[in-house]
């Protein structure tokens, strides 16, 4: 009875309160009431507040701690990876140093020329681009050009102090490449859209999406390559098959923005 008693007693108030002027006595006494409870609201807020913010500190420490660790891990895992990669690095350069091995022109065959792109022969595509160094630095036709260690193109036309690039997104372009984690070998040639294609991958070969792609360094009739062998390129972002085409349809995203190029690095050997 007495909870019914002040339910209606509620809904008269409020029906009272919503239907007078803001100059009403129930609206005077809300004022009078919030007046009133507004100092202990202050203390009250006052009071919590160093509580409130040791507990944000001990929460920002606890969840701290956890992220440190986590790091430490991912650090440890890291210096791990590395450990193991140097090692059988070296223990690859000793077996190929025990067995003689005539390995293809690497990258150590070569020394960098580092020039500034000086302008584009096709703005509209930016297929092809003007270098500020020529044969004058030892560049040659069919020197391999790189952006931020990535392979973009070769050189195709040499003056004594400039020299013409042809991007991997041209039509005439054609680099032997290679999948790293399977060596899927095939041939890298421009798609549609400036896109690039991996083209002549037999169905066999193991090719997923996020797979580094590199020159293979080939020398064979099939595949012929001037490049260095390991040369990154960009990685797969698609891959595809029919039952009636003979090879896979694997799509290439350059690593390198190929249409904001401002400095690049010229191999020579």
């Amino acid at each position: 009875m007495v909870v019914g008693l002040l339910a209606l007693v509620s809904l008269a108030l409020l029906s009272v309160y919503f239907r007078e002027s803001d100059d009403g006595a129930l609206h005077g006494a809300q004022d009078a009431g919030a007046t009133a409870v507004r100092p202990f609201q202050v203390g009250a807020e006052r009071v919590a507040r160093p509580f409130r913010d040791l507990y944000g500190w001990f929460d920002g420490l606890l969840n701290a701690k956890a992220e440190n660790e986590e790091l430490r891990r991912r650090l440890e895992e890291a210096e791990r990876l590395a450990i193991e990669r140097q090692t059988a690095a070296q223990e690859n350069l000793d077996l190929r140093e025990a067995l003689g091995f005539q390995d293809l022109p690497g990258l150590r065959d070569f020394r960098p020329v580092n020039t500034r792109v000086v302008g584009a022969q096709s703005p509209l595509f930016s297929r092809r681009l003007v270098i500020a160094a020529g044969s004058d630095a030892g560049i040659t036709r069919h020197a391999p050009v790189l952006a931020a260690g990535t392979l973009v193109g070769a050189v195709t036309e040499v003056t004594d102090d400039t020299a013409l690039v042809t991007l991997l997104t041209d039509e005439a372009s054609a680099v032997a490449a290679r999948t790293i984690r399977g060596n899927a070998l095939g041939l890298l040639q421009s798609g549609e859209g400036g896109s690039l294609v991996l083209a002549n991958v037999t169905k066999d070969k193991d090719v997923s999406v996020g797979d580094l792609v590199a020159t293979s360094g080939s020398r064979s009739e099939q595949l012929p390559s001037l490049f260095p062998r390991g040369i990154p390129i960009g990685l797969v972002t698609s891959v595809s098959q029919s039952d009636t085409e003979p090879f896979k349809q694997v799509q290439v995203q350059a690593t390198a923005d190929l249409s904001n190029l401002d400095v690049v690095t010229v191999l020579v050997r």
